[in-house]
């Protein structure tokens, strides 16, 4: 069984998610956590997903969050994964264990949970993020701001080959060792198996769960 939304995704039934969730967690070892990207997972979806097994969710949109964590409460361990309006950090930090996305000082200013720094390192304007040469600066700031920054967040340039994203996750640990933050969340269903390599501790999939 194929369930599948507007947009063409698919969750496969509660036995084909926990074979393929098993199967990463397998390819990418006991120290890595896999976020599963639940964006375009409809709320009654969210249901395969806990039976499933999955235990860590990955949300973008702060309305999503609030609606899907309002119904399914504990079944999951709740993480922040889209970009971090200053606006919505109040219930971001209501709703989630961790931030992984925090990129700004007013959204610092209002966050009251455990975040990684999204780090802009290909200097893409699409995209948020903290440039590596303003890193420093960011992360005192966040210190005086009394956030928790436990690792740093990246999403490299779109690509086919996962090979691409090495030099940014290579760059991303190297930035982390650097200030001496233990966590770094980076690689999606494409590239997940090179960030791990490059040390990543989290990986936020999504189609390769259930495309």
């Amino acid at each position: 069984m194929v369930r599948r939304d507007a947009r063409g995704s698919s969750v496969r039934s509660p036995e084909q998610i926990r074979e393929r969730y098993e199967q990463i967690r397998s390819s990418v070892g006991p120290d890595v956590t896999v976020v599963a990207a639940t964006k375009y997972v409809s709320l009654k979806e969210m249901g395969v997903l806990a039976e499933a097994g999955i235990e860590v969710v990955g949300e973008n949109r702060a309305q999503s969050l609030a609606a899907k964590r309002t119904q399914y409460g504990s079944a999951f361990h709740w993480h922040f994964i889209g970009h971090l309006q200053s606006r919505k950090a109040p219930l971001v930090s209501e709703l989630c264990e961790l931030c992984h996305s925090l990129s700004s000082e007013s959204a610092a200013r209002q966050l009251s949970i455990p975040a990684l720094v999204e780090v802009n390192l290909a200097g893409e304007e699409t995209k948020s993020g903290i440039a590596p040469e303003n890193l420093e600066v960011f992360l005192g700031f966040c210190e005086q701001a009394g956030v928790e920054v436990r690792g740093l967040m990246t999403m490299p340039p779109l690509s086919s080959d996962p090979e691409s994203s090495r030099p940014y996750f290579k760059r991303l640990r190297e930035l982390a060792e650097r200030f001496a933050l233990p966590q770094l969340s980076m690689g999606t269903s494409q590239d997940y198996l090179v960030a791990v390599e490059e040390g990543a501790t989290f990986v936020r999939v999504g189609s390769a769960l259930w495309g």
